[in-house]
């Protein structure tokens, strides 16, 4: 799969994760299970813990993307917007930066996630 294509089928997957478990198991496969994870300048390693304890805090969610750039130094850029309903049934919408950089197989080794709200997604750095 190309790079672009790959990208966007990553915000689709993660979407429909929370209630499909084989697109969970499609949106971890486009992660190596090393990944970097970086949530308001927070860094963790793997994907899979990361998306598992979003949509514990989560029943709904769909992002809106733009187009990913691809920047100077070999990352992809874009910007996002997410809304939800949290568990407790809180409904929200933020905006954002993703930064991603992939292997030479095409799969996600670092996904930062910068969002406008610099308090947003705050539970997920513990």
């Amino acid at each position: 799969m190309e790079t672009i294509p790959l990208l966007n089928t990553y915000f689709r997957l993660f979407d429909a994760a929370r209630t499909d478990e084989s697109a969970m198991n499609d949106l971890l496969s486009l992660f190596v299970p090393d990944a970097e994870i970086v949530l308001n300048g927070s860094s963790r390693t793997g994907f899979e813990d990361f998306v598992r304890a979003f949509y514990a805090y989560n029943s709904d969610v769909k992002h809106m993307w733009e187009a990913w750039e691809r920047q100077p130094d070999g990352s992809y850029r874009t910007n996002w917007a997410v809304c939800g309903r949290s568990a407790e049934g809180k409904v929200y919408a933020k905006t954002g930066v993703d930064i991603a950089r992939l292997n030479e197989e095409g799969r996600i080794v670092y996904l930062e996630n910068v969002p406008t709200d610099k308090e947003a997604f705050g539970r997920y750095n513990d």
